[in-house]
């Protein structure tokens, strides 16, 4: 079964919900979850600009990632939560390939819906390019 699981979460509620699944395939086959939580400097850079400072940046990205990270401490689940810096895209392409996983699992859409309609979703390009089967959780 699987021993190595890669969830990717931006805090959506698809990415919840992937989480969820991650958590039930691990307590069955006693795996351990690595989360991954990808920040796109771009995005940030607009954030920064537009709403907020770094500061209220940093805690609102924490309260969407606490529910996650609650979900698998209650669930007595093995984990590491993992930042990378980038495109989310190739950001995650290349930590699933590069972790061995034996499965990658992601929302089906993530927060930034404008993005996905012009650049092509995240969980596509994931899907296509991840040498490790991906599950898309609706």
């Amino acid at each position: 079964m699987y021993t190595k699981i890669l969830v990717a979460v931006d805090g959506s509620e698809n990415s919840r919900r992937a989480a969820e699944h991650a958590a039930h395939l691990a307590s069955l086959s006693s795996a351990k979850v690595h989360i991954l939580y990808v920040l796109d400097y771009d995005r940030t850079r607009s954030d920064v600009l537009l709403n907020a400072g770094s500061a209220d940046l940093h805690d609102d990205r924490r309260k969407r990632m606490a529910p996650i990270e609650e979900l698998f401490e209650r669930s007595g689940i093995a984990f590491d939560f993992v930042i990378r810096h980038g495109a989310p895209g190739p950001t995650i392409v290349n930590f699933a390939n590069e972790g061995n996983f034996d499965l990658v699992i992601i929302g089906s859409r993530g927060l930034n819906s404008f993005q996905e309609m012009v650049l092509g979703s995240v969980s596509h390009k994931v899907a296509k390019r991840v040498a490790a089967p991906v599950l898309i959780v609706k």
